[in-house]
């Protein structure tokens, strides 16, 4: 006798969403981090075609956001996301590029690459527990923060992320 494969996989998922479960929790205290970042990468290639090229990071600037406030550091405005910007990095020179370059590769123009590691930190059980997050959740607890407001967490499986936050 043949199973019809969708009633299956239906099965699995629900039982995976029923065992890894959500956590919520109402916190009053936290703090909303978003970590920009600046690095210059250039991409190795041995040929136009190259499938797999090499990539090599050089100087790199971060700035740390809380709380939707602008940082001390921070170079002009905030962005379209609220969030401000570090000074630039020094570009590769010629040099340096070179210093990295491989027999047979060629490497293309530098590029600047734009990083944001969001983060939500609360008190839990007498310890500081810090946890990634996307910028809606970011945003979330920012807004909540300037209204004096609690906030409440969704967290993802094992409490290792947040995946949602709704001021109260």
């Amino acid at each position: 006798m043949t199973f019809p494969r969708l009633a299956f996989t239906g099965i699995g998922i629900a039982l995976v969403a029923t065992l890894s479960g959500c956590t919520r929790l109402v916190i009053d205290e936290y703090e909303a981090t978003a970590l920009t970042t600046y690095t210059w990468r250039v991409e190795y290639r041995e040929t136009e075609s190259d499938k797999l090229p090499r990539y090599a990071e050089f100087a790199s600037n971060s700035l740390l956001n809380a709380n939707g406030e602008p940082p001390d550091a921070a170079v002009g405005e905030a962005d379209e996301k609220g969030l401000w910007w570090p000074v630039l990095p020094p570009r590769p020179t010629v040099e340096e590029i070179e210093a990295q370059q491989k027999a047979r590769e060629r490497p293309e123009p530098p590029e600047l690459l734009k990083t944001v590691e969001y983060q939500i930190s609360y008190d839990r059980g007498g310890r500081r527990v810090t946890l990634p997050t996307d910028y809606a959740s970011y945003r979330q607890a920012v807004r909540a923060l300037q209204a004096g407001r609690s906030l409440q967490l969704t967290l993802g499986l094992d409490d290792r992320t947040v995946e949602k936050a709704d001021p109260l």
